[in-house]
């Protein structure tokens, strides 16, 4: 069996954390500790994980010519992402995150999302081909809208399966949902993507029938601790989370879309896709640090038979 192909069109961040005692005001200097440096951003992350569950991935997305796209390159060497529309540019630098953690586990974060800004719409437009190649052709929110929007549009012109996921979440055209075969928000996103406040009380199951009205299809929203509702002109049920011992969450969204998104390559219906990602999401909780914690095939492939086979 030939590998699945999947083009992610995101961005790559590295984050910058560390510990304080409390998040800080300004015109204060404060000792932290724990400081952590490492690779992130959504798109990035999507197309590692995905191509550690066996894909054949690209990214296409724009990072700086300094020693943090150094960082990104390392990685995508070592991981096997096809990087053939990953463009370096001397314009911006590499986009960064800096991330603070209280002791209570509270964060306080400033993005600057540098050369990702670059990305427009002919910047998709020159990556066709590979999107024409693939099986999946997946989008996030970390770019321009307009980046999103010209990847779904593409993505069904070639009749590829097309999953966006609106993090970080921004509002939406409506023209862009009958582009998107899969939607996959969570709770908070879903709430934004609608003009609501990201703890609006509804249940979430009432918010999705109300998107839908706007066009989105099929809406695949992940609920944390409680798992995945899947809603579809056919389908609506709710998946339940693996059991596991959680040291840290960071990444398991991204980690549900790339195994969501490499099952539906592989031509798994979209309830057995979604219970593959939750497991994928599972597995990055019990490690600290999201690309550590992506899993590998063979343990996503255990844990989904033991769960669902």
């Amino acid at each position: 069996m030939s590998k699945p192909r999947i083009t992610v069109v995101g961005s790559f961040a590295v984050g910058l954390t560390i510990r304080a005692p409390n998040i800080p005001v300004f015109g204060v200097t404060m000792l932290g500790s724990s400081f952590d440096m490492g690779p992130g951003g959504k798109g990035s992350n999507q197309a590692v994980a995905t191509a550690r569950l066996g894909a054949d991935s690209s990214l296409v997305a724009i990072i700086g010519q300094d020693k943090f796209a150094d960082i990104a390159m390392d990685l995508y060497q070592t991981e096997g992402v096809r990087t053939a529309h990953v463009k370096q540019s001397a314009e911006s630098p590499t986009a960064v995150g800096f991330i603070i953690l209280n002791e209570r586990g509270e964060n306080f974060i400033i993005m600057d999302y540098g050369a990702t800004n670059a990305m427009d719409r002919a910047f998709v437009d020159r990556a066709e081909s590979c999107i024409r190649e693939s099986d999946v052709v997946m989008a996030v929110l970390e770019p321009p809208v307009e980046v999103a929007m010209r990847t779904m549009e593409l993505g069904r012109k070639h009749g590829k399966i097309t999953v966006l996921n609106p993090a970080p979440a921004a509002p939406l055209p409506d023209e862009i949902f009958p582009l998107v075969d899969y939607l996959t928000p969570n709770e908070s996103e879903l709430r934004i993507l609608l003009g609501l406040r990201p703890d609006d009380p509804r249940p979430s199951r009432e918010l999705v029938e109300l998107l839908r009205r706007r066009g989105a299809a099929n809406v695949i929203v992940t609920l944390g601790d409680r798992g995945v509702l899947v809603v579809t002109n056919t389908i609506d049920e709710a998946i339940p989370t693996a059991e596991v011992e959680v040291v840290d969450t960071t990444g398991a969204g991204d980690a549900f879309n790339s195994g969501f998104a490499v099952a539906l390559a592989e031509g798994w219906d979209v309830i057995n896709a979604a219970r593959f990602g939750v497991c994928c999401g599972a597995l990055v909780c019990t490690k600290l640090g999201v690309i550590p914690g992506m899993a590998t095939r063979r343990a996503a492939d255990e844990m989904y038979r033991t769960l669902f086979a």
